[in-house]
């Protein structure tokens, strides 16, 4: 049981379709998706690397009036890398402005020495969010694989936007 589950939210991980050769337009569609089977609940958006931005695209575009309560983006990427597979996450330019206007409250949670995306664009989304980051020591990229199973801080501020 999740430590949501276990204060009575119901949460759950979307299969993101392609992991291995991801597309942005494919992800955004699995997110409007499940969304929309969920209209009338208030709802919070949690993405890690390129999940998060997924979750920018989707709030970048027409939600059909619905705001977002609160999305915590961790580890994310929101400029280019030197794999241009991944550009159709990046191209265009975010609009921080419909961005804002869809979703109430951001957080933003960032590794301090995360090689994978610099953060540097964590300080940058941050910015643009006008939101807090929270800057974790020698959390790298905050994955399993470099033994991050839970994240304390994403609870935290996840029970912080919904009180």
């Amino acid at each position: 049981m999740t430590e949501l589950e276990k204060k009575g939210i119901y949460a759950c991980s979307l299969p993101m379709p392609g992991f291995d050769s991801p597309s942005c337009k494919k992800w955004v569609d699995e997110i409007m998706a499940h969304i929309e089977q969920d209209i009338n609940d208030e709802i919070y958006l949690v993405g890690h690397s390129l999940g998060a931005t997924s979750i920018l695209r989707y709030l970048e575009s027409e939600t059909n009036g619905l705001k977002i309560a609160g999305s915590v983006l961790i580890s994310t990427p929101i400029e280019k890398t030197n794999n241009r597979d991944l550009d159709n996450f990046f191209e265009p330019e975010f609009n921080f402005g419909s961005i804002k206007k869809n979703c109430k409250a951001f957080s933003v949670i960032h590794g301090d020495d995360d090689t994978y995306v610099s953060p540097v664009q964590a300080k940058k989304l941050s910015s643009a969010l006008k939101c807090p980051l929270t800057n974790i020591p020698n959390g790298g990229h905050l994955s399993g694989q470099e033994g991050w199973y839970t994240l304390s801080p994403c609870l935290d501020l996840l029970m912080r936007m919904m009180k």
